[in-house]
């Protein structure tokens, strides 16, 4: 759907290279072997998120006729960031209370 010219194309890479990043980095969290690890590998998780967010602001200044699509992405990106969010604080919160048992 995206016009490939010398403006979009890293925007494509960039929404490639983060969007798929975030699956890849959750397989590895979810084979975590330590608590640790698993909240570094979602805390990545969120990163690469909010960064695929920002390469699809990117792609509705460079592209506004796919404003409508790219809104909808954002808000997905969103979605999983806030998942990604209460993940992360529950298995911190569930370690403080393991250590005071």
């Amino acid at each position: 759907m995206i016009p490939k010219d010398v403006v979009t194309l890293p925007i494509i890479g960039q929404l490639v290279k983060s969007g798929t990043s975030v699956g890849a980095n959750y397989c590895e969290a979810d084979c975590a072997e330590t608590r640790k690890d698993f909240e570094h590998k979602l805390g990545i998780c969120k990163k690469e998120s909010k960064e695929t967010k920002h390469w699809l602001r990117m792609l509705i200044t460079t592209t506004p006729e796919l404003k409508d699509r790219a809104t909808e992405l954002m808000k997905e990106t969103n979605e999983l960031t806030l998942i990604f969010v209460a993940i992360i604080k529950k298995s911190k919160a569930n370690k403080i209370k393991e250590l005071s048992i």
